[in-house]
This record gives C-alpha cells, sequence and structure tokens, in this order.
C-alpha cells in the first residue's frame, strides 16, 4: 500500500516519520507533496528513499491512502481542484479536526476519515482520534485503523466529541508543558534551585509517571492516593491546588478552545459553500 502525505508542516512531517519508526510503511512507500517543495525534501534527510513529488496530484494518482494535512481554510479549493485524482478505490484522511469527513464525502467519490494525530505519536504512543464518513468502506476503515495502530491508539470518536478529545490528546501536551513550565519557574524563584536541575527532575518525573499508569501499577485517583500520606507534605500542596479551583480553570480552557473551534468550523463552511 502506498501513503501520500499533503502537506509536510508539523503534524504533516510528524505523521510521516511516526509511520516510517512505526514499521507502517517502508520508506520508498511513502510520497509527500508540500506547497514549497524545499519543506517537503528535509524529510529526505533522515528517510532518503521517501518519494517527493512536485504536485498534490501527483501523490493523490500514485496512493491508495492520502493524509491531507494542509490549513482547513485550504481545503475546499484543494478538494475541488484535485477531485478528479481521488477515485473511488482510495481513501482520503483529513488530520484537521474542523473538516468533517460529512463535508470530505460531498466533494470526493473515495471512502472518507478524519484522523487527528498527537504529537505524543511521533513517539508511537498516545492516541490518534478517528471519525469515519458515513459511506467509508469498512475495508478501508479496518485498514486505516491497522495503519494508525503503529503510532498509537486508534480511538473512535463521535463528531461532537470532536474538540474536546482533540483538546485531550492534540492540545493536552501543550497545556501541560506550560503548566510543567510554570512548575518549574515557580521551584527556581521560590527555593533557587538551578532551572537545568529543576527541568531535569520534573521531566523525568513526568516520563516516570506516565509509565505507571501505561504500566497500569495505578490509576489517576490510586496514584494520587499513595504519594499523599494523611498528615504529611503532599497532603499540604494538594490543598493549595484543591482552593486554587483547577476544575473550574480548566472548564474556562475548554470553553475557550470550543469558542474558537466555533469559529473555524463556520469560516471553513463559508469556504466550502464558495470554494
Amino acid at each position: 500500500m502506498r501513503i501520500g502525505v499533503i502537506g509536510t508542516g508539523n503534524m504533516g512531517t510528524i505523521l510521516a516519520e511516526a509511520l516510517i519508526e512505526g514499521k507502517a510503511a517502508k520508506q520508498e512507500q511513502i510520497h509527500v507533496s508540500n506547497r514549497t517543495r524545499k519543506k517537503a525534501e528535509r524529510l529526505r534527510e533522515s528517510y532518503p528513499l521517501i518519494r517527493v513529488e512536485d504536485r498534490p496530484a501527483d501523490v493523490i494518482a500514485k496512493c491508495d491512502v492520502i493524509f491531507i494535512a494542509i490549513k482547513p481554510h485550504d481545503f475546499p479549493r484543494f478538494l475541488k481542484e484535485n477531485r478528479k485524482y481521488f477515485t473511488k478505490d482510495k481513501c482520503a484522511v483529513s488530520i484537521t479536526s474542523p473538516v468533517t469527513p460529512e463535508q470530505l464525502e460531498k466533494a470526493l467519490p473515495c471512502s472518507c476519515i478524519r484522523a487527528i494525530p498527537s504529537i505524543t505519536n511521533r513517539a508511537l504512543s498516545g492516541c490518534c482520534l478517528i471519525t469515519a464518513g458515513t459511506n467509508c468502506s469498512k475495508e478501508w476503515e479496518e485498514k486505516i485503523y491497522e495503519l494508525l495502530s503503529h503510532i498509537g491508539i486508534p480511538v473512535a470518536i463521535r463528531q461532537e466529541w470532536t474538540r474536546v478529545a482533540s483538546d485531550i490528546v492534540s492540545c493536552g501536551p501543550a497545556f501541560f508543558s506550560y503548566i510543567l513550565q510554570q512548575f518549574i519557574e515557580a521551584a527556581a524563584e521560590k527555593t533557587g534551585i538551578e532551572r537545568e536541575i529543576a527541568s531535569l527532575l520534573a521531566a523525568e518525573m513526568f516520563v516516570g509517571m506516565g509509565n505507571l499508569l501505561e504500566k497500569n501499577y495505578y490509576s489517576l485517583a490510586s496514584l494520587q492516593e499513595k504519594v499523599t500520606v494523611k498528615g504529611g507534605i503532599t497532603g499540604e500542596g494538594i490543598k493549595v491546588l484543591e482552593e486554587a479551583s483547577l476544575q473550574e480553570l480548566f472548564g474556562k480552557v475548554f470553553t475557550a478552545t470550543a469558542d474558537k473551534f466555533r469559529e473555524d468550523v463556520k469560516g471553513i463552511e463559508k469556504a466550502f459553500e464558495n470554494p
């Protein structure tokens, strides 16, 4: 099976790299293109056998499954210009959340799926959110699940969960990286510990905690319970966090992302009306 990746920005590049590193495909099975060819050529520095094509049409024509990793507002024009290359036997996969499988199906004659990856997939871990189009063949749905299982855990989500699931899976690493950075800065400012040492300790703590959860030694709740000794130091810190009402804070985060998502969706709907 030949795999196309159109758009080699951050996520398109991560996807191509993960598919190769996860042994989902050989280098020579992957065809890529980008508006700026030089950007696509960078992948050859690490994977010299990747095929770099001049046009998206060349990728589509030569591949069985095509991952579309372009900006959301570019979709309508892209689909209109390249519709004839998406023959019925192919599968088109959007990796952007505001573009629905239904919008793809209205524009293309082939099987359509939305698969939202995460930066964690670069480490062949984390989840990949999948929503298949109504007319997607069962065969292609199974193939995409199998393909993405090499780079993480494919999870089917309903359309109405798209934004919050994306917040957790795709935006989550950025949110918690920011929190961890603030954790480190507070430690350095309050105690004088070197930032380099604090960063090392915090990063290794985060990795270790992930390993505990992955190996099912603890759940999030039982992990907190094990560390928080009654009347101990951890408990005093937890009290401060409880008073800060983190749940309310994250509620505001989800509200902000949902508002931006609705704005993007409306803009894309208008773009599809006048591609």
